[in-house]
């Protein structure tokens, strides 16, 4: 089992798509173990995101992500992070393949609605950025076994 970080990013939030998104990720067999809606400071925004320290593009991001609430999810699951990825689609909306999040709902490449960890290793770095060990609950679902 494989875990991996996603977030809703500000404009998810405050285009009421935070149930469809989850529902999005449930239906593809996602696990929730661990969720929290925060405003995400500033140093966890440029450590999340730090390989894009000096790219034109990162005081914008720092901004934008910083501009509202964030849904923070860990997931977990057979090959977590590739289906994430997936199902999360291109990062430019106008790329992104019919019914994955961006492209149901993606507007702009820079606004692009979700974050999916790129690799494990970096899942393993992102959730420790927002996540304490004890906040994720090992649990077994209904449809996975017995009690």
């Amino acid at each position: 089992m494989e875990r991996t970080l996603a977030y809703l990013k500000p404009n998810a939030i405050q285009r009421t798509l935070v149930g469809e998104i989850i529902s999005m990720i449930e239906a593809k067999g996602l696990k929730i173990v661990a969720m929290k809606l925060l405003l995400m400071g500033r140093d966890q925004a440029e450590e999340l995101y730090r390989e894009h320290r000096g790219k034109d593009f990162f005081e914008g991001l720092m901004k934008f992500v910083v501009s509202g609430p964030v849904v923070l999810m860990v997931l977990e699951g057979d090959n977590a992070v590739r289906r994430l990825r997936q199902l999360t689609g291109s990062t430019d909306p106008q790329e992104a393949a019919p019914g994955t999040i961006r492209g149901r709902f993606g507007v702009t490449a820079r606004r692009n609605l979700i974050h999916a960890s790129d690799s494990v290793e970096s899942a393993a770095r992102e959730i420790g950025i927002f996540f304490k060990k004890e906040e994720l609950i090992d649990y077994t679902r209904h449809i996975e076994g017995e009690f």
